[in-house]
């Protein structure tokens, strides 16, 4: 069994502290596994920052705009977007339930959806509030099939019985239950005309079934003939063997090694425990395997950011609003903002967050927080306390040992490449 509660804590969370860090060495591995994954108690970080009411969108009631009405309303819409992006970063940083925020967070890039396109904030805080109310897979997928947001992001809103639209059916078994290679591509027509019907009333936002609208009759998909509609094409796809087996394999692919393949004998573990993700998550952290990962996944910008803003003590709300929206430019520079993953393929992993423009807005950043704070007596050991570090390299130790610049010092270790590589 894993026993590394350093490593444990860099993976279940974003960054702790290095008060957690000593606390889950003094109580041990299991204690602190229990404390993660099955928390007592109501989440005070979490409670003090609670969900933004948006109200109703901008361009409700806007049947014909002005041009001076459009410019407004798109205004509006974009102080909400900074609204909802800086309340889920801030939400990430304090919560002291960090292993269900960031399950939370592997979700919205699992179900990847961008208010790019969605446009509605309203709606993309609707999507959050789903993926928040339940870590049973299977729940989950029965509400995602009909969330407005992914109804929208995957055009379901045009698929009709005269129409079908078959990019729901596709990414529903690519990408989200099934996996490449587990279906037939006349699998996804079938698909398709089973999630006709779907309507979206925008100003609420909720979706609604029309009956007129949805292709009724027997469909042949993955060999089960029947009259296939929304749900009951989730539930035959939840009984898929395949189902299972790919949710743990994102989950070890996101928490474990995005270079290696799940072993099988873990992932027997982890689908043991499905639909309950916080319940597989568990199987992964006690299966001998994730002892091994150390050094095989690298930070996602968010992670790595949050993770900087707990163990440095800072909060987004004691920053300017130029700075905040600064950060969120940096981040997006980076090739990561909540609420905007680039594809429904969500956020790529490994390597990809080594690109020369990365780092240099990456080493921009740190120097921005670290600017953020006061920093007195500062050497490389104490750094590696500060930032959870188990050590540095030898390359690394010699070139932060001739810094006497404190905040310097501080700027490189979160750039180094022991802080971004866990």
């Amino acid at each position: 069994m894993a026993n590394d509660a350093a490593l444990l804590l860099r993976r279940a969370g974003f960054g702790p502290t290095s008060a957690e860090l000593a606390a889950a060495r003094a109580t041990g591995y299991d204690a602190t596994l229990v404390r993660l994954t099955a928390p007592t108690g109501p989440d005070l970080g979490a409670l003090s920052t609670p969900m933004p009411r948006l109200g109703p969108d901008p361009f409700t009631g806007l049947a014909a705009p002005t041009v001076a009405q459009r410019a407004e309303a798109d205004a509006e819409r974009h102080r909400q977007r900074l609204l909802i992006t800086g309340w889920w970063l801030d939400r990430l940083i304090v919560a002291d339930h960090q292993t269900f925020e960031k399950l939370v967070f592997f979700w919205h890039g699992h179900w990847a959806t961008s208010i790019k396109k969605v446009i509605r904030p309203r709606s993309m805080m609707a999507q959050h509030a789903t993926l928040r109310s339940s870590m049973d897979f299977s729940v989950m997928a029965h509400k995602m099939v009909e969330d407005p947001a992914l109804v929208y992001w995957l055009d379901g809103q045009l698929n009709t019985r005269a129409a079908p639209n078959e990019n729901l059916a596709r990414e529903l078994m690519e990408l989200f239950m099934l996996g490449i290679g587990h279906y037939t591509e006349q699998d996804i027509k079938e698909a398709g005309r089973a999630l006709t019907g779907w309507k979206i009333e925008y100003d609420t936002p909720v979706t609604y079934f029309s009956t007129a609208s949805h292709a009724s009759g027997r469909k042949t998909i993955l060999g089960a003939r029947k009259d296939f509609d929304a749900h009951s094409l989730v539930d035959h796809l939840l009984r898929q063997k395949q189902c299972p087996r790919f949710i743990a394999a994102r989950l070890w692919f996101r928490y474990a090694s995005h270079s290696r393949p799940i072993p099988t004998s873990t992932q027997q573990r982890m689908v043991a425990a499905f639909p309950n993700s916080m319940a597989m998550l568990r199987a992964l952290f006690t299966d001998d395997e994730f002892g091994t990962t150390s050094g095989k996944l690298v930070k996602q910008p968010v992670e790595w950011f949050v993770g900087a803003m707990r163990q440095l003590g800072l909060r987004l709300g004691t920053f300017p609003a130029a700075m905040v929206e600064q950060i969120f430019k940096d981040l997006e520079l980076m090739g990561q903002l909540p609420f905007a993953p680039p594809s429904v393929g969500g956020w790529p992993a490994g390597p990809s967050w080594f690109t020369a423009r990365a780092a240099q807005v990456r080493l921009s950043l740190a120097g921005r927080l670290t600017a953020a704070i006061k920093v007195d007596r500062l050497n490389a050991d104490s750094l590696a306390d500060l930032l959870a570090i188990d050590r540095w390299t030898d390359r690394t130790y010699s070139i932060l040992k001739t810094m006497t610049d404190p905040r310097q010092l501080l700027t490189l270790g979160l750039a180094s490449p022991e802080y971004l590589v866990t």
